[in-house]
Protein backbone atom coordinates (compact mmCIF):
# COMPACT_ATOMS: atom_id res chain seq x y z
CA UNK A 1 0.00 0.00 0.00
CA UNK A 2 1.03 3.25 -0.75
CA UNK A 3 -0.37 6.58 1.49
CA UNK A 4 -1.11 9.65 -0.50
CA UNK A 5 -1.53 13.10 0.96
CA UNK A 6 -3.99 15.88 -0.40
CA UNK A 7 -2.16 19.27 -0.42
CA UNK A 8 -5.04 20.76 0.19
CA UNK A 9 -6.95 19.15 3.01
CA UNK A 10 -3.93 16.96 4.39
CA UNK A 11 -6.03 14.05 3.94
CA UNK A 12 -4.39 10.35 3.50
CA UNK A 13 -5.47 7.73 1.27
CA UNK A 14 -4.13 4.58 1.09
CA UNK A 15 -3.99 3.55 -2.17
CA UNK A 16 -3.13 -0.40 -3.81
CA UNK A 17 0.19 0.10 -5.86
CA UNK A 18 -0.87 -2.91 -7.90
CA UNK A 19 -3.56 -0.26 -9.18
CA UNK A 20 -0.80 2.00 -10.65
CA UNK A 21 0.50 1.20 -14.03
CA UNK A 22 3.82 0.02 -13.49
CA UNK A 23 5.62 2.52 -16.34
CA UNK A 24 3.56 6.01 -14.69
CA UNK A 25 6.00 8.42 -13.72
CA UNK A 26 3.39 10.89 -12.47
CA UNK A 27 -0.57 10.29 -11.73
CA UNK A 28 -3.36 12.81 -11.25
CA UNK A 29 -4.64 12.04 -7.94
CA UNK A 30 -8.44 12.84 -6.81
CA UNK A 31 -9.12 13.69 -2.88
CA UNK A 32 -11.78 11.49 -1.97
CA UNK A 33 -12.39 14.56 1.02
CA UNK A 34 -12.52 17.79 -1.07
CA UNK A 35 -12.31 17.09 -4.83
CA UNK A 36 -8.77 18.60 -5.26
CA UNK A 37 -6.76 16.61 -8.46
CA UNK A 38 -2.95 16.81 -7.94
CA UNK A 39 -0.26 15.57 -9.21
CA UNK A 40 2.22 12.62 -7.62
CA UNK A 41 5.43 11.55 -8.33
CA UNK A 42 4.75 7.85 -8.78
CA UNK A 43 8.70 7.32 -8.66
CA UNK A 44 9.62 9.28 -5.74
CA UNK A 45 6.80 7.30 -4.05
CA UNK A 46 7.69 4.24 -5.18
CA UNK A 47 11.84 5.08 -3.38
CA UNK A 48 9.83 6.15 -0.19
CA UNK A 49 8.29 2.55 0.05
CA UNK A 50 11.36 0.71 -0.85
CA UNK A 51 13.14 2.45 1.61
CA UNK A 52 10.43 1.76 3.98
CA UNK A 53 8.95 5.29 4.28
CA UNK A 54 5.55 6.51 4.77
CA UNK A 55 3.95 8.94 1.88
CA UNK A 56 2.77 10.75 4.25
CA UNK A 57 3.71 13.83 6.25
CA UNK A 58 5.83 12.55 9.17
CA UNK A 59 4.02 12.88 12.86
CA UNK A 60 4.80 15.69 14.23
CA UNK A 61 7.03 15.84 17.72
CA UNK A 62 5.92 15.77 20.61
CA UNK A 63 6.08 18.99 22.74
CA UNK A 64 6.79 18.95 26.38
CA UNK A 65 2.96 18.53 27.96
CA UNK A 66 0.21 20.33 26.14
CA UNK A 67 -0.40 23.74 24.91
CA UNK A 68 -3.44 24.87 26.90
CA UNK A 69 -5.28 27.57 24.68
CA UNK A 70 -7.97 29.09 25.74
CA UNK A 71 -10.85 30.93 23.12
CA UNK A 72 -13.08 32.98 24.88
CA UNK A 73 -14.49 37.04 25.16
CA UNK A 74 -17.49 38.32 26.80
CA UNK A 75 -19.69 38.81 24.31
CA UNK A 76 -21.23 35.93 22.12
CA UNK A 77 -22.51 35.95 18.43
CA UNK A 78 -18.51 36.35 17.31
CA UNK A 79 -17.73 33.03 16.15
CA UNK A 80 -16.33 31.86 19.32
CA UNK A 81 -16.96 28.24 19.09
CA UNK A 82 -16.61 28.24 15.39
CA UNK A 83 -13.14 29.40 15.71
CA UNK A 84 -12.76 27.05 18.72
CA UNK A 85 -13.79 23.66 16.58
CA UNK A 86 -12.04 24.55 13.36
CA UNK A 87 -8.52 25.44 14.98
CA UNK A 88 -8.71 22.43 17.12
CA UNK A 89 -9.87 20.37 13.29
CA UNK A 90 -7.14 22.23 11.69
CA UNK A 91 -4.34 21.39 14.23
CA UNK A 92 -5.46 17.82 13.98
CA UNK A 93 -5.33 17.63 10.19
CA UNK A 94 -1.69 18.44 10.76
CA UNK A 95 -0.27 15.74 12.64
CA UNK A 96 -1.02 16.87 16.13
CA UNK A 97 -2.68 15.38 19.05
CA UNK A 98 -6.01 17.68 20.04
CA UNK A 99 -8.30 17.59 22.89
CA UNK A 100 -11.47 20.24 22.47
CA UNK A 101 -13.30 21.07 25.62
CA UNK A 102 -16.47 22.19 25.69
CA UNK A 103 -17.57 24.39 28.99
CA UNK A 104 -20.01 26.08 27.46
CA UNK A 105 -23.89 24.97 28.74
CA UNK A 106 -24.52 25.34 25.23
CA UNK A 107 -22.77 22.28 23.82
CA UNK A 108 -22.80 23.50 20.25
CA UNK A 109 -19.03 22.09 19.79
CA UNK A 110 -20.22 18.72 19.70
CA UNK A 111 -23.30 19.90 17.32
CA UNK A 112 -20.39 21.06 14.82
CA UNK A 113 -18.51 18.26 14.67
CA UNK A 114 -21.68 15.93 14.07
CA UNK A 115 -21.28 14.07 17.61
CA UNK A 116 -23.82 13.36 20.61
CA UNK A 117 -21.77 12.44 23.26
CA UNK A 118 -23.22 10.67 26.16
CA UNK A 119 -21.11 12.01 29.14
CA UNK A 120 -19.24 15.11 29.11
CA UNK A 121 -16.93 17.85 31.37
CA UNK A 122 -19.59 17.46 33.91
CA UNK A 123 -19.04 13.84 34.78
CA UNK A 124 -16.02 14.64 34.61
CA UNK A 125 -16.14 17.49 37.19
CA UNK A 126 -17.95 15.76 39.62
CA UNK A 127 -16.13 12.83 39.42
CA UNK A 128 -18.79 10.34 38.34
CA UNK A 129 -16.82 9.52 35.31
CA UNK A 130 -13.22 9.22 34.33
CA UNK A 131 -11.50 10.10 31.21
CA UNK A 132 -11.91 7.37 29.38
CA UNK A 133 -15.89 7.34 29.51
CA UNK A 134 -16.31 11.44 28.85
CA UNK A 135 -13.58 12.07 26.16
CA UNK A 136 -14.93 10.80 23.16
CA UNK A 137 -13.05 10.31 19.75
CA UNK A 138 -14.30 13.03 17.05
CA UNK A 139 -11.60 12.87 14.23
CA UNK A 140 -8.60 11.74 13.64
CA UNK A 141 -6.18 12.93 16.41
CA UNK A 142 -8.97 15.03 17.50
CA UNK A 143 -10.99 13.94 20.91
CA UNK A 144 -13.90 15.91 22.17
CA UNK A 145 -14.89 17.19 26.06
CA UNK A 146 -18.07 17.77 25.29
CA UNK A 147 -20.49 20.77 27.57
CA UNK A 148 -24.12 20.93 27.90
CA UNK A 149 -26.92 22.33 29.74
CA UNK A 150 -25.79 20.28 32.81
CA UNK A 151 -22.66 22.55 33.04
CA UNK A 152 -25.36 24.88 34.63
CA UNK A 153 -25.84 22.48 38.06
CA UNK A 154 -21.71 22.23 37.96
CA UNK A 155 -21.22 26.23 38.22
CA UNK A 156 -23.55 25.87 41.20
CA UNK A 157 -21.26 23.03 42.78
CA UNK A 158 -18.43 25.19 42.01
CA UNK A 159 -19.74 28.22 43.75
CA UNK A 160 -20.35 26.43 47.11
CA UNK A 161 -17.11 25.53 47.46
CA UNK A 162 -14.99 26.75 50.91
CA UNK A 163 -11.63 26.70 48.73
CA UNK A 164 -9.59 26.05 45.79
CA UNK A 165 -12.39 26.54 43.77
CA UNK A 166 -10.82 28.08 40.80
CA UNK A 167 -8.69 24.94 40.36
CA UNK A 168 -11.52 22.28 39.83
CA UNK A 169 -10.89 22.41 36.03
CA UNK A 170 -7.29 22.04 36.61
CA UNK A 171 -7.31 19.34 39.00
CA UNK A 172 -9.92 17.38 36.96
CA UNK A 173 -7.55 17.16 33.50
CA UNK A 174 -3.89 17.40 34.98
CA UNK A 175 -3.71 13.55 34.80
CA UNK A 176 -4.25 13.31 30.94
CA UNK A 177 -3.07 16.58 29.42
CA UNK A 178 -0.11 15.04 28.66
CA UNK A 179 -1.49 12.74 26.27
CA UNK A 180 -1.83 16.01 24.31
CA UNK A 181 -0.31 18.41 21.57
CA UNK A 182 -2.72 21.20 22.16
CA UNK A 183 -5.94 21.94 24.71
CA UNK A 184 -8.54 24.04 23.18
CA UNK A 185 -10.89 25.61 25.53
CA UNK A 186 -14.36 26.75 24.50
CA UNK A 187 -15.58 28.69 27.01
CA UNK A 188 -18.90 30.35 27.58
CA UNK A 189 -19.61 34.29 26.22
CA UNK A 190 -20.82 35.26 30.20
CA UNK A 191 -18.21 35.69 33.17
CA UNK A 192 -18.54 32.85 35.65
CA UNK A 193 -16.87 30.47 37.88
CA UNK A 194 -16.35 28.53 35.52
CA UNK A 195 -15.16 30.71 32.74
CA UNK A 196 -12.99 31.96 36.30
CA UNK A 197 -11.37 28.08 36.48
CA UNK A 198 -10.62 27.79 32.63
CA UNK A 199 -8.21 31.29 32.87
CA UNK A 200 -7.02 29.32 36.21
CA UNK A 201 -6.09 26.19 33.67
CA UNK A 202 -5.15 27.74 30.47
CA UNK A 203 -1.68 29.26 29.93
CA UNK A 204 -2.54 31.43 26.41
CA UNK A 205 -5.62 33.29 25.39
CA UNK A 206 -7.22 34.09 21.99
CA UNK A 207 -9.93 35.69 21.56
CA UNK A 208 -12.08 35.82 18.40
CA UNK A 209 -13.57 39.73 18.05
CA UNK A 210 -16.32 40.17 15.04
CA UNK A 211 -15.46 43.43 13.55
CA UNK A 212 -18.35 44.99 15.11
CA UNK A 213 -19.15 48.25 17.41
CA UNK A 214 -20.42 45.70 20.31
CA UNK A 215 -17.82 43.30 19.79
CA UNK A 216 -15.25 45.81 21.06
CA UNK A 217 -16.79 46.64 24.15
CA UNK A 218 -16.85 42.72 25.10
CA UNK A 219 -13.24 42.70 24.13
CA UNK A 220 -12.96 45.71 26.48
CA UNK A 221 -15.07 44.15 29.41
CA UNK A 222 -13.02 40.74 28.94
CA UNK A 223 -9.41 42.65 29.08
CA UNK A 224 -10.37 44.12 32.76
CA UNK A 225 -11.35 40.76 33.96
CA UNK A 226 -8.22 39.38 32.48
CA UNK A 227 -6.02 41.86 34.55
CA UNK A 228 -8.52 40.62 37.65
CA UNK A 229 -6.81 36.92 36.77
CA UNK A 230 -3.90 37.91 36.07
CA UNK A 231 -3.00 39.04 39.66
CA UNK A 232 -3.27 35.81 41.23
CA UNK A 233 -1.96 33.81 38.30
CA UNK A 234 0.89 35.18 36.22
CA UNK A 235 1.26 31.93 33.65
CA UNK A 236 -1.60 33.28 31.77
CA UNK A 237 -0.73 35.43 28.66
CA UNK A 238 -2.99 36.92 25.85
CA UNK A 239 -1.25 35.24 22.93
CA UNK A 240 -3.74 35.97 19.66
CA UNK A 241 -6.86 38.26 18.64
CA UNK A 242 -8.46 36.74 15.88
CA UNK A 243 -10.66 39.13 14.10
CA UNK A 244 -13.86 37.62 12.62
CA UNK A 245 -16.58 38.47 9.99
CA UNK A 246 -14.55 40.37 7.70
CA UNK A 247 -16.80 41.67 4.98
CA UNK A 248 -14.56 43.24 2.01
CA UNK A 249 -17.56 44.73 0.41
CA UNK A 250 -18.08 47.31 3.60
CA UNK A 251 -16.31 50.10 5.16
CA UNK A 252 -17.02 50.06 8.61
CA UNK A 253 -15.04 46.44 9.08
CA UNK A 254 -12.01 47.38 7.61
CA UNK A 255 -11.97 50.73 9.47
CA UNK A 256 -12.61 48.34 13.40
CA UNK A 257 -9.81 45.96 11.71
CA UNK A 258 -7.38 49.32 11.12
CA UNK A 259 -8.37 50.12 15.18
CA UNK A 260 -7.80 46.50 16.18
CA UNK A 261 -3.80 46.34 14.87
CA UNK A 262 -3.10 49.82 16.28
CA UNK A 263 -4.37 48.61 20.04
CA UNK A 264 -3.22 45.37 19.92
CA UNK A 265 -0.68 44.88 17.16
CA UNK A 266 1.46 42.33 18.86
CA UNK A 267 -1.39 40.09 19.24
CA UNK A 268 -3.91 40.73 15.68
CA UNK A 269 -4.31 37.96 13.34
CA UNK A 270 -5.22 37.65 9.58
CA UNK A 271 -9.45 38.47 9.86
CA UNK A 272 -11.20 35.21 9.44
CA UNK A 273 -13.87 36.75 6.15
CA UNK A 274 -17.01 36.54 6.21
CA UNK A 275 -17.96 33.49 4.11
CA UNK A 276 -21.76 31.58 4.56
CA UNK A 277 -20.20 28.20 4.27
CA UNK A 278 -18.76 28.95 7.90
CA UNK A 279 -22.47 29.10 9.05
CA UNK A 280 -23.38 26.12 6.51
CA UNK A 281 -20.99 23.33 7.80
CA UNK A 282 -22.50 22.96 11.52
CA UNK A 283 -25.78 21.60 9.94
CA UNK A 284 -23.92 18.94 8.52
CA UNK A 285 -22.28 18.50 11.32
CA UNK A 286 -18.59 19.24 9.34
CA UNK A 287 -15.75 21.30 9.93
CA UNK A 288 -15.55 23.61 7.74
CA UNK A 289 -12.22 21.67 6.13
CA UNK A 290 -15.04 18.98 5.25
CA UNK A 291 -17.34 20.99 3.93
CA UNK A 292 -16.00 23.45 1.80
CA UNK A 293 -11.71 23.07 2.17
CA UNK A 294 -11.80 24.99 -0.99
CA UNK A 295 -13.80 28.46 0.44
CA UNK A 296 -12.03 31.65 2.14
CA UNK A 297 -13.26 30.88 5.57
CA UNK A 298 -11.24 27.41 5.29
CA UNK A 299 -7.90 29.33 3.88
CA UNK A 300 -8.11 31.82 6.75
CA UNK A 301 -8.08 29.35 9.37
CA UNK A 302 -5.27 27.34 7.85
CA UNK A 303 -3.41 30.28 8.19
CA UNK A 304 -4.73 30.60 11.96
CA UNK A 305 -3.64 26.96 12.36
CA UNK A 306 0.11 27.78 11.37
CA UNK A 307 0.20 30.68 13.26
CA UNK A 308 -0.73 29.27 16.11
CA UNK A 309 1.40 25.98 15.77
CA UNK A 310 4.04 28.36 14.71
CA UNK A 311 4.85 26.59 11.58
CA UNK A 312 4.43 27.86 8.16
CA UNK A 313 4.75 24.78 5.97
CA UNK A 314 1.19 23.34 7.49
CA UNK A 315 -1.49 22.70 5.51
CA UNK A 316 -0.31 23.72 2.26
Amino acid sequence: MIVIVCPRCARRHKVNRDRIPTRAKTIIARCKACGNKFPVDFASLKSREDAGADAAPASKKRQTGARKICVSISKGGVGKTTTAVNLSAGLALANYRVLLVDTDTQGQSAYILGKKPQAGLTELLTGELGPDETIISARKNLWLLGGGKSLAGVKRIIDKKSFGAEWTLAESLKNIENKYDFIIIDTSPGWDQLTVNVLFYATEILIPVALEVMPLHGLAQFMKSLGSIQKYRQDISLKYIVPTFMDTRVRAPQQIFITLKKLYKDYICKPIRYNESLSEAPSFGKTIFEFAPGCSGAVDYRELVRKVAMDDTLLR
